[in-house]
């Protein structure tokens, strides 16, 4: 596993036999993976292997992959042949799989796309230099779009009240604004990275997924629309257009087709992160919730770390849990190894909670309570006081804080 993964990191291996004590193990988990009957969309059948695990036997046995590509280039060259200003638009924040399909697109497809990018606030030091360097290796255009700090704080609160999830204004904007822009300049299509199958149950590899209204409604923003949220701030509603899907109307005008790349080619982030890392020098960087030392995973955002605290308090996994989850599942790694990582790095509080603290104007105690009213049975609850915290990252002190 390497050394990263055989060594704790300073000042918490004196206490791992703690930390094991801690861990919500006891959740009943795929036989085949690690995904617990808290993961979201997961069932079990009668010999216990997830719903998910058989979405990836189709994903592996059952797709043909050349035809879906040979239905992706269709696509392609119908937009191509449209001579518009931009071929595609292709939503960016500069993590793995957005770096990857912009990749991808301009230079194994040679499309002309606009690269649309939503700034939810959180983007780190090392994101902004792989996205200025990417930006500038392939030659693109690029529209990106901050929202108002006051608002979005307020988003965030009320959000993690009413959700147990403070990242509705992300979800929101990322999904709806470069759908604005599409209709905005009249550009036809959008292709967006991995597919919903890869990690969930929402669709299937047997369908062609569209990144429609449905699933903007349902799983993007929680069924609380901006409209929803404007009252619930008090705040006015155009305060919140960026967060607001167009009209079916407006979308069948312009004959938007809204689809993930990862539906048309099999997806494979590990390889992709050694395009990447080669063809455009992107860069790796640490994150609070996975394993010691530099990793491709989530490392665009400052608060990975402490959303995956939450889906620890509420679901009694982490990161840890999706990462080694995807190692099994491309025949990396063992079931039993990734229990035995689950158990060691799973379960530690991250240092940049005190960050977001901040931001939204409320202390740890009330931060505990909110988040463990939404617990997820058979969870059980988590006492935050009895976790080990984890090390600061190495640029947290760089970051905008409220009290500077």
């Amino acid at each position: 596993m390497g050394d990263d993964r055989e060594n704790l990191t300073k000042g918490n291996a004196s206490a791992e036999g703690n930390l094991n004590t801690n861990l919500e193990i006891g959740l009943e988990r795929c036989v085949k993976c690690t995904l617990p009957i808290t993961w979201e969309t997961i069932y079990f059948d009668d010999d216990g292997v997830c719903n998910i695990c058989k979405n990836w036997n189709t994903k592996q046995n059952v797709i043909n992959w050349e035809g879906r590509e040979k239905q992706l280039l269709a696509i392609f060259n119908e937009v191509k042949n449209r001579k518009n200003s931009y071929d595609c638009i292709v939503p960016f924040s500069g993590g793995k799989d957005s770096t990857f399909t912009l990749w991808a697109i301009v230079r194994k497809y040679g499309l002309k796309p606009l690269v649309v990018s939503f700034d939810h606030g959180f983007y780190r030091p090392k994101t902004v230099e792989n996205r200025t360097r990417t930006f500038r290796k392939l030659g693109v255009d690029v529209i990106t779009f901050t929202p108002n700090w006051q608002v979005v704080k307020k988003l965030m609160l009320e959000a993690l009240i009413r959700k147990g999830d403070f990242c509705w204004h992300c979800h929101a904007g990322v999904f709806a604004y470069p759908m604005q822009i599409a209709v905005k300049f009249e550009i036809p299509l959008l292709i967006w990275g991995e597919g919903g199958g890869e990690y969930e149950a929402y669709f299937k590899y047997e369908d062609i997924e569209e990144t429609d209204e449905w699933k903007f409604n349902r799983r993007i923003i929680m069924g609380m629309r901006a409209e929803d949220m404007a009252g619930f701030i008090g705040v006015e509603l155009r305060e919140l257009q960026t967060f607001i899907y167009p009209a079916k109307e407006e979308l069948e005008r312009v004959g938007i087709k809204s689809i993930p790349l990862g539906n048309f080619i099999p997806w494979d982030v590990k390889k992709h992160v050694e395009i990447i890392k080669k063809e455009l020098g992107w860069m790796e960087d640490e994150i609070e919730s996975g394993f010691p030392g530099k990793t491709y995973e989530k490392i665009e955002c400052m608060f990975t770390g402490v959303r995956d605290y939450i889906k620890y308090l509420k679901r009694g996994f982490a990161r840890i849990t999706h990462l080694t989850t995807l190692d099994i599942k491309h025949g990396r790694m063992s079931r039993d190894e990734a229990m035995g990582l689950i158990r060691k790095y799973e379960g530690r509080k991250p240092k940049s909670l005190a960050v977001i603290l901040e931001y939204l104007e409320i202390n740890e105690e009330e931060f505990n309570e909110i988040v463990l009213r939404h617990l997820i049975p058979p969870a059980k609850p988590i006492n935050p006081k009895t976790l080990l915290e984890g090390n600061k990252l190495w640029d947290q002190d760089l970051w905008f804080r409220e009290n500077k």
